[in-house]
């Protein structure tokens, strides 16, 4: 079906009279006629009663009137919608954080960030690492927010995505008091504070007999299993120092087990709008760009 039927619909509804809708629709009365008939076609009925003169419309035609007066009205307003949608979307700031980032890291940080970059509408993503990274490849988003080695860089660096250094942490193994030595707390494969502690300590913690116990994606859900006396988790120092320093946790094991991180801006290396490239300027003023 084509839209300009519609119009030669109503043109013709109007005036009744063939020759006259034609030279209003600047064609031939030949054309038009075969447009309306091809309208009439594709509803699988006649709109217009041709005995008559001037022509009138049948029942099915008295119905369909509103009906392309209404489609007409709304396909009229999608170019301006459309450009409206993009113009928001371009307008606002597309993140997505690792949990644990989300609630501990980003607000603050965000703040410390206000008074060097323009403010604008921001949509967050929290989810676990892996499907961050997706996101970012997919061009969903604009930036990640993860943890990365210290001085090594993650899969995000590897894949080619320029990144900004604009935090650090340590990741430490905590345990409560009486806890089981060798029951160990685990992060998923989809994390990326997991992939971390198994590229630094994964064939050593084999080893040394620590047995998995309990996995999960959130840290949060590691440090509530470790208040709770179920064993040893490696958890970012920010979310746990306040239970260290009251002993509701005790950081285990040898000094080498204290894992240095970086919290990491990551961008789509595309171009991105005018917003974003300020975002990613103000960020990499406040931080020190990665090579």
């Amino acid at each position: 079906m084509n839209f300009s039927w519609l119009e030669d619909f109503l043109a013709l509804a109007a005036s009744g009279n063939f020759s006259r809708a034609a030279e209003e629709r600047h064609m031939t009365q030949p054309a038009f006629s075969r447009r309306v008939r091809a309208l009439e076609e594709w509803l699988g009925t006649e709109l217009f009663d041709r005995s008559a003169q001037p022509a009138v419309l049948t029942p099915a035609g008295e119905w369909f009137r509103p009906q392309a007066e209404e489609l007409l009205a709304r396909v009229a307003l999608l170019p301006p919608q459309a450009r409206a949608t993009a113009q928001a979307s371009a307008a606002t700031l597309r993140l997505a954080a690792t949990h644990a980032l989300s609630f501990t890291f980003l607000p603050s940080w965000l703040q410390r960030l206000e008074p060097h970059a323009s403010g604008g509408p921001i949509r967050l993503v929290s989810d676990v690492l892996q499907r961050c990274e997706v996101l970012l490849a997919q061009h969903q988003v604009q930036f990640v927010i993860a943890h990365a080695p210290a001085g090594a860089g993650g899969e995000l660096d590897a894949a080619g995505a320029p990144s900004v250094v604009i935090g650090a942490d340590v990741l430490l193994p905590v345990h409560a008091h009486g806890a089981p030595e060798r029951a160990l707390l685990g992060f998923s494969d989809e994390s990326g504070l997991g992939r971390i502690v198994r590229q630094a300590l994964g064939a050593e913690l084999a080893g040394a007999g620590l047995r998995p116990v309990f996995t999960a994606h959130l840290a949060s859900v590691l440090k509530s299993m470790a208040l709770e006396g179920r064993g040893l988790a490696w958890l970012p120092e920010s979310m746990v120092r306040e239970e260290v320093a009251a002993a509701r946790l005790q950081v285990a094991g040898p000094r080498h087990w204290r894992i240095p991180v970086e919290i990491r801006l990551y961008r789509d290396p595309g171009p991105l709008g005018a917003y974003a490239e300020a975002f990613w300027q103000a960020a990499c003023l406040q931080g020190t760009a990665a090579p």
